[in-house]
């Protein structure tokens, strides 16, 4: 891995269009800043090399490397990436937890986790007048805070940057496709610092197809009445092709085709649906609304998933192969259109420019010519 500095961070990334937002160069330094799910950087720096670079999603990530490191094998063109099994999955009555949204399998993941101390802190993401906005909890009480779904971007590696300053060292971190892979980043300790411990003890990974910039997504909300009384915001699964509102007192349905104008083009680069570099993956279950789907990656993610079950914080049914099907189809189509448009930009393997990815040239061929089967 070529680490470099905020310089190439700016040109590469920044002015580029290329930013997710996911906020993982924020609280490193006194330089960047989040604002609106937009980060800026107030201050050139002349450092050659930065953990802002080593740990961005959007600058020198080796799939290969990554991969290896934490699955024991380099990256395939498979759908899903590296994974142990896949579960239907949902909250059990052990859990406790209420006001989630479909199934509440990563609320009651983390409360689990937090009661059973296997992780001491959890950095979650919770809605504030239309805004994701990181918040760090320690109490399982306040898991209930962050449930429900979001569609704006957040800076949510931002409040893992701020747990690790506080001193936590064994935090659960939820967050989408590419807040996830910033969190893989760091937990690979890029600059290879001495005595680095990797802080992160559980990492539960949302499956994702897009967001939207929080300013757009806020006065599209705003537009529609007082949005400190929005209780719900869902997108059904298909055929319904609509995002669903619902406030202290109205209901609203906006087509999805007026919604998809304002995602931000950083998102038509995205490679991962299902968050590939997490120990969990937590997801939509198409046509069950009350069941997540549920792919665990590690052994260590399937050690507490196991756990929760046996202790009643979950509730799993098999799932019939005809199931997953839809979700390798879509996951592998995001692959390729996410590979493709990178690679088309010269943003893969590049030794001129700035490079997002570096993988194998025959991996990537596998996956923008059909990929492999998912299971």
């Amino acid at each position: 891995m070529q680490v470099k500095g905020s310089k190439e961070i700016r040109a590469g990334v920044l002015d580029s269009g290329l930013c997710t937002g996911c906020g993982a160069c924020v609280s490193l330094c006194p330089y960047y800043a989040t604002h609106k799910g937009k980060t800026v950087m107030h201050f050139s720096c002349t450092r050659e090399e930065g953990r802002c670079h080593a740990h961005c999603p959007r600058a020198e990530v080796n799939l290969d490397r990554i991969s290896s490191q934490f699955f024991g094998e380099e990256y395939s063109a498979s759908p899903f990436g590296s994974y142990i099994n896949i579960h239907s999955a949902r909250a059990g009555d052990k859990a406790g937890v209420s006001g989630f949204q479909t199934a509440g399998t990563v609320s009651a993941l983390i409360k689990f986790a937090l009661e059973k101390g296997y992780i001491d802190s959890a950095v979650l993401t919770k809605n504030e007048e239309g805004f994701g906005v990181p918040f760090v909890i320690d109490n399982p009480g306040d898991v209930e805070k962050a449930s429900g779904s979001r569609y704006s971007v957040s800076p949510t590696v931002k409040g893992v940057n701020d747990a690790i300053n506080s001193g936590r060292r064994k935090i659960g971190a939820v967050g989408t496709p590419c807040q996830t892979l910033a969190v893989a980043q760091l937990r690979g300790n890029p600059l290879k610092q001495e005595g680095f411990t990797d802080p992160i003890a559980l990492s539960i990974g949302l499956f994702c197809t897009w967001a939207l910039t929080a300013s757009d997504f806020t006065a599209l909300m705003k537009s529609m009445g007082d949005i400190s009384t929005i209780r719900k915001l869902d997108i059904p699964p298909p055929p319904a092709s609509s995002m669903e509102i619902e406030t202290g007192n109205k209901s609203y349905i906006i087509p999805l085709d007026d919604i998809r104008k304002l995602i931000p083009e950083a998102c038509s680069y995205c490679h991962d649906m299902t968050a590939e570099f997490a120990d969990i993956s937590v997801g939509v279950y198409e046509g069950k609304t009350k069941q997540n789907i549920a792919i665990i990656r590690t052994e260590r993610g399937r050690k507490i998933f196991e756990e929760a079950v046996n202790a009643g914080y979950l509730e799993t049914e098999k799932i019939p192969e005809e199931a997953i099907a839809p979700l390798a189809a879509a996951s592998m189509n995001k692959k390729k259109k996410g590979l493709g448009k990178l690679a088309g930009a010269n943003l893969i393997n590049s030794e001129t420019g700035h490079t997002v990815i570096r993988m194998k040239k025959s991996t990537l061929e596998s996956i923008l010519k059909g990929g492999a089967s998912c299971c």
